[in-house]
C-alpha cells in the first residue's frame, strides 16, 4: 500500500480557499470542544487537535477533500468516558488522570493504524443505521445539556443526569449578562441568512460579535471567559504508565479509536457523494491514526473526519489533500499569536456555539419518522440514544449492535425457513415442471423432495430439522440444493445429519445441484462420500426419474419397518 498519494497542483487555488474557509469554521469549534473536554489546557487542546490531526490525517489519509479535527462525538467521549473514568481511578491525582487521557489518544491512534494495516476499513462502518442514528442523537444530547450551565454564566461539572437535576437550583443564580450574550449567540448561529453564512460562517460571526459586545457593555466584567492560552507549539510529552493503568488505557484506546474510525469513514462517504470520488478506507484509517498519535503526544484533543468542515471545504473549492493541510496551517498561524485574541471570549458564547453543534448532530430526519418505518427500529434508536446520553457511550453501541443483529438474524431465519420445503405432494410446489409433478404424483408420497433455496445459515438448521420431523413415511429422499448460493457450517451439519439418518433407515438418497462452493463444503464434511456417484446429479428431473426406478425395487413402506 502506498502510504502517501500524489499531490495535484492543478487545484492549488481551490485547495487554498477551501482550507482557509474550513479553518475559519474550525477555529470557534476547536476552542469550544477544547473547553468542553475538561482536558488540561482547555481551548488550546482543541486547537492542537485541529492542527495535528488536521494536517497529518490529510497528508497520509485516503479521502482527498476531507478535513479532520476535534468532533462532537470524540470530545464528548473524552469528557464523559475517558477523563471521567481516569479521574475515578486516580481521584487524588487529577493531573495524572489528565496526562493519562492523552496516552489514550495515542493508543487510539495506534489502534486505527493497526486497523488500516490489517485492511479492516471496509468492516468498520458495518453498523445498522438505527444504532448510528441513536448514537449520534445521544451525542447531541450529551453536548447540549452540559452547555446549559455555562450558557447561564455559571460553573457546574457533572453528568447529563446530574446537570438536569441541578438546573432548577442553578437557574435563580443566572448571570443575566451571560444569558443575554448566550441568547444573542444562539440567535446568530441559528438565524444567520444562508447568503451571509457563505461569506462569514455563523460560528465565527457569533464569536466576534458577542466577544466585542461583552467588552463594550457595562456589567460584563464578571463574565467567565476562556482566559489567555499559550502561544507557540508544545513539546511532546509521554506520561508514565503503571501496570494498574494498562488495562483501562487499552480499553479506552480501542473504544476511542473505533469511534474515531466510524466517525471518519462516515464522513468519507459524505465526501465521496459530494466529489464523486472513491476514498480508500484503509489509508484513511492510517492517516487518522498518525494524526491522533501526534495530537495525543502534543497535548491535543483526538480528532476525526469532520462532516461540516469537509462539506464547506468542498463547496469552497477544496479537492485534494492540500486543502486539509492548508486548513491546519492557517490554524497554526492563528495559534502562534492567539493568546491575546482568545482571552476575552466569554464561555457563554462557546456554549451557544456548541448547542448549535449538538442540535445539528441530532438525527431529526430519522428521529421524527422512525416509527413509520418499524417499531423495532424505533425502539433500537431511542434505546441507543438514551443509553448514550444517560449511561455509557460504549455500552450504548454494544447493546444497540447486539439487539439489532439479533433482530436481523431473526428476520433472516424466518426468510430462510420459508425457503425450506419438504414436498411429497406435487401440488405443494409450484416451481416443478409438468414431468416432475407427474413423477412425484405417481410415487404417492413415497418420494420426499426436500428443496432448499437462498443462503442457508445456522438459522436454517432448525427449519431443516422441523421439516424432516413432519414427514416420516417416505422411501426415497431427494435433497435439492440447486438454488443455494451459500451454505453455512450449521446448515451443512444439519444436511449431513439428514443424509445419515435416511441412510441408516435404508432409504435411497439423491443429491441435486451441489456445485461450486456448496459441493466443496459438503466434500470437506465428507457428506458426498455417503452417497454413490450415481445418486449425485445436477438435474432434479434426472433424480426423480432415478427415484421412480428405485421405488420399483423397494416394497412400499419398507424403509419404515
Amino acid at each position: 500500500m502506498q502510504l502517501v498519494q500524489g499531490f495535484d497542483s492543478r487545484h492549488l487555488r481551490g485547495d487554498f480557499f477551501g482550507g482557509l474557509t474550513a479553518a475559519v469554521v474550525a477555529l470557534p469549534l476547536a476552542l469550544a470542544f477544547g473547553v468542553s473536554s475538561g482536558l488540561e489546557g482547555g481551548a488550546i487542546a482543541g486547537l492542537y487537535g485541529a492542527i495535528f490531526v488536521g494536517f497529518f490525517a490529510a497528508f497520509f489519509g485516503g479521502t482527498p477533500s476531507q478535513v479532520s479535527g476535534p468532533t462532537g462525538p470524540m470530545a464528548a467521549f473524552m469528557a464523559n468516558t475517558v477523563l471521567a473514568g481516569l479521574v475515578a481511578l486516580h481521584p487524588d491525582e487529577p493531573l495524572r488522570a489528565v496526562a493519562l487521557a492523552f496516552a489514550v489518544v495515542i493508543l487510539a491512534g495506534l489502534f486505527q493504524i493497526l486497523c488500516g494495516v490489517l485492511r479492516l476499513g471496509k468492516y468498520i462502518t458495518l453498523i445498522p443505521y438505527t444504532v448510528i442514528s441513536g448514537f449520534m442523537s445521544g451525542i447531541g444530547v450529551l453536548i447540549i445539556v452540559p452547555q446549559l450551565v455555562p450558557l447561564l454564566g455559571l460553573d457546574f461539572k457533572g453528568t447529563v443526569w446530574e446537570t438536569l437535576q441541578a438546573l432548577p437550583g442553578l437557574i435563580p443564580q443566572t448571570n443575566l449578562a451571560a444569558l443575554g450574550l448566550g441568547i444573542l449567540t444562539l440567535f446568530i448561529v441559528f438565524c444567520s441568512p444562508a447568503r451571509l453564512n457563505r461569506i462569514v460562517p455563523a460560528p465565527l460571526l457569533a464569536l466576534v460579535i458577542c466577544t466585542l459586545v461583552s467588552q463594550s457593555l457595562p456589567g460584563t466584567e464578571s463574565l467567565p471567559r476562556i482566559g489567555e492560552i499559550p502561544s507557540g507549539l508544545p513539546t511532546p510529552q509521554f506520561p508514565k504508565v503503571g501496570w494498574e493503568d494498562v488495562k483501562p488505557l487499552l480499553s479506552y484506546g480501542i473504544m476511542l479509536g473505533t469511534l474515531g474510525a466510524i466517525d471518519s469513514l462516515l464522513t468519507s462517504l459524505v465526501a465521496d457523494n459530494i466529489t464523486r470520488t472513491q476514498h480508500d478506507s484503509d489509508r484513511e484509517l492510517i492517516g487518522q491514526g498518525i494524526g491522533n498519535c501526534i495530537s495525543g503526544a502534543m497535548g491535543g484533543l483526538p480528532g476525526a473526519g469532520a462532516t461540516m468542515r469537509t462539506v464547506i471545504n468542498s463547496q469552497a473549492g477544496g479537492k485534494t489533500r492540500l486543502s486539509g493541510m492548508f486548513h491546519a496551517v492557517v490554524l497554526l498561524v492563528i495559534t502562534l499569536g492567539a493568546g491575546g485574541l482568545t482571552s476575552a471570549i466569554p464561555l457563554t458564547v462557546l456554549a451557544g456555539i456548541l448547542i448549535k453543534v449538538g442540535v445539528d448532530i441530532i438525527d431529526w430526519g430519522f428521529l421524527l419518522r422512525a416509527h413509520r418505518i418499524s417499531w423495532r427500529a424505533t425502539g433500537i434508536m431511542y434505546g441507543v440514544m438514551f443509553l448514550t446520553a444517560f449511561v455509557n457511550l460504549v455500552l450504548a453501541v454494544g447493546v444497540g449492535m447486539f439487539v439489532a443483529n439479533v433482530l436481523t438474524l431473526q428476520s433472516l431465519t424466518e426468510l430462510q425457513m420459508e425457503q425450506v420445503r419438504a414436498v411429497t405432494d406435487p401440488a405443494d410446489d409450484e416451481l416443478l415442471s409438468d414431468r416432475e409433478r407427474e413423477l412425484l404424483g405417481d410415487a404417492h408420497g413415497r418420494i420426499m423432495l426436500f428443496r432448499l433455496g437462498g443462503p442457508m445459515s445456522f438459522g436454517a438448521a432448525k427449519a431443516i430439522s422441523r421439516r424432516m420431523a413432519i414427514v416420516k413415511d417416505y422411501d426415497v429422499l431427494i435433497l435439492d440444493v440447486s438454488d443455494v448460493p451459500l451454505l453455512g457450517v450449521t446448515a451443512s451439519l444439519a444436511i449431513e445429519t439428514m443424509v445419515k439418518e435416511a441412510r441408516s433407515k435404508k432409504r435411497e438418497v439423491f443429491l441435486v445441484g451441489a456445485t461450486g462452493r456448496i459441493r466443496r463444503r459438503l466434500q470437506r464434511l465428507r457428506v458426498m462420500e455417503l452417497l454413490p456417484t450415481s445418486h449425485q446429479t445436477d438435474s432434479r428431473l434426472v433424480a426423480l426419474e432415478a427415484a421412480a426406478i428405485s421405488l420399483q425395487e423397494i416394497p412400499s413402506g419398507a424403509a419404515n419397518v
